[in-house]
Order: C-alpha cells, then sequence, then structure tokens
C-alpha cells in the first residue's frame, strides 16, 4: 500500500521531469490535443484517414531514413510532430496525399542539410512541394482555424509551454510584431477601422505557424540578431506575396523561399548550435 502511494505520488512529477526534459513533448501534447479537438468536437477540417496516414508514413519514413542513412538511434518524436502539424494544417481531395506530404517532409530531412543541419522545416518544405505540384488537390485556408477565443488562449498557452523549453520564443515573438505592425500599417493607410488587423491576428492558422513553425529550432538562425533578421524578411515577403500577389500560402511559401537564408545569418552572425540532445547521442531528428 505504501509502495503504491509513492508511486503514484511521483508519477505526476516524472511526467513533469519528461516534459521539461525535450521541447518536442510539449509539442506533441499540444498538436495532438488540436487534433483531438478537431476530431471531437469543433470541425477544422482534418479527417481521421487523412491524420492517420500522414501521422503512419511520417513514422515509417524516418524508420526508413534512418536505416538507410545509417542512424545509430531511431527518434520518433520529431516525425510525429511532423505528422500531427500536416494533419492540421494540409488539406487535399485524396488521403495518399497526406502520405506522400509526411514522406517528402521526413526524407527532405535527411536529403537537404547544410553542415549538419537541415534547411526547411519539414511540414512546411512538404505543404509548398504539394501545392506547387498538385495546385487542383491540394489547399490551405489561412482562416480555417478561425477566431474563437478558447482556441487562442489554448494555442498561446501551448506555445508558451514548447518555446520556453526549446529557447525559440524570440523568433515567434518578433515575427508576430513584423507582422502586427505591417497589418496595422495597411490599415492605417486604407483608413479601415483597427479591428481588421486585430482579427487578422487572432487567426488560429498564423498562431500555429509562427509558434510550431517559423520558430522550429533546427531551421532557424542560431544567433538571436540572425533570427529576428529572419522573422522580419518572412513577414515582409508573406506581406508582399499576400497583398500584391493575393496568394492565400503566402506565409508558407515566404518561409520556404527564405529558409536557405539561415545559412548566411548563420555564419555572418555565429552563435551556438542548437541540439535535442547531447551531440554524442544525437541522430537526425
Amino acid at each position: 500500500m505504501t509502495t503504491l502511494a509513492i508511486t503514484t505520488a511521483t508519477l505526476p512529477n516524472r511526467i513533469a521531469a519528461l516534459l521539461r526534459g525535450d521541447a518536442r513533448h510539449f509539442q506533441i501534447v499540444a498538436l495532438a490535443s488540436l487534433l483531438v479537438f478537431n476530431l471531437g468536437w469543433i470541425d477544422f477540417g482534418a479527417k481521421p484517414l487523412n491524420s492517420l496516414l500522414a501521422i503512419l508514413s511520417a513514422l515509417a519514413t524516418q524508420w526508413l531514413c534512418t536505416r538507410i542513412w545509417r542512424v545509430p538511434a531511431l527518434d520518433l518524436r520529431s516525425p510525429l510532430i511532423t505528422g500531427l502539424s500536416l494533419s492540421l494544417l494540409l488539406r487535399a481531395d485524396a488521403p495518399w496525399v497526406l502520405a506522400a506530404a509526411a514522406a517528402i517532409a521526413i526524407a527532405s530531412k535527411f536529403v537537404l542539410r547544410i553542415d549538419g543541419k537541415h534547411i526547411w522545416n519539414p511540414a512546411g518544405f512538404a505543404i509548398v512541394v504539394l501545392l506547387l505540384a498538385l495546385p487542383g488537390h491540394v489547399w490551405i485556408s489561412p482562416g480555417q482555424w478561425g477566431t474563437s477565443a478558447w482556441l487562442v488562449t489554448l494555442l498561446a498557452f501551448a506555445a508558451f509551454m514548447v518555446l520556453n523549453a526549446a529557447r525559440r520564443g524570440d523568433v515567434a515573438l518578433f515575427f508576430l510584431a513584423c507582422q502586427g505592425a505591417l497589418l496595422v500599417a495597411r490599415a492605417l493607410r486604407l483608413g479601415d477601422p483597427l479591428t481588421i488587423p486585430l482579427h487578422q491576428l487572432q487567426s488560429g492558422a498564423l498562431l500555429i505557424f509562427a509558434f510550431f513553425m517559423i520558430s522550429d529550432p533546427r531551421t532557424t538562425p542560431d544567433s538571436r540578431i540572425g533570427r529576428f533578421m529572419f522573422a522580419l524578411a518572412v513577414a515582409l515577403l508573406a506581406y508582399w506575396l499576400a497583398f500584391s500577389w493575393q496568394m492565400r500560402p503566402a506565409l508558407y511559401m515566404a518561409l520556404i523561399a527564405l529558409s536557405p537564408l539561415t545559412v548566411l545569418l548563420d555564419r555572418l552572425f555565429p552563435a551556438g548550435r542548437f541540439a535535442w540532445r547531447a551531440p554524442e547521442h544525437q541522430g537526425v531528428a
């Protein structure tokens, strides 16, 4: 009885220690919670079969690439995050497209690398590739998440945990500040009420992009000044694509187009390289 009581009492502490040990644990919980909300209560467009195929394909591709590249340890946390992200953000008219997206995303981490660092956020890269390759079958809806207060609160709370653990909160805040300034400036120039840019900033899709994609610690510049310049560049390009070219997936296009800039920024402003784990145990994450 005493042993059971001690085990029960220490279980929350063990769970908390596990979550604090790697920011990806927070991210998995946050993204999985959003997917459960979608499937169980509020329909954001994600479908059970599509989501299952995206997740299984991401895990299977990670296993296969680990074998091909002879990575010593198989780590399924990052591919699980990629599969969940694609389930929440990507829409297609056939389930196999989600499986293909996950395979493209994970393979890009192994194939497209410079100095041991993959260049593009895997989910963002797959989304852009399929938007360009299958324009009539794949789409992203920037407003698909709505602006419900509970969703914004949930995203903000989840993002705080993730970014605090990953030490990349600055790039998300830099980006949102730049995006907000551009939208407010546009509203003032056009004479629109400020409720319009406020409404645009409350988009769940924008918050997911800021907190879970542009802030990816493995594909953002190592230095803080580099991350600020990167966030500003993405915000400016996305604004131009959205309002000059009327491009709906402007955020993703801007992020993928400018991600190679990270290599230059790392060389201009060198800083410590981010790693999920100790280097001697690190594989491809």
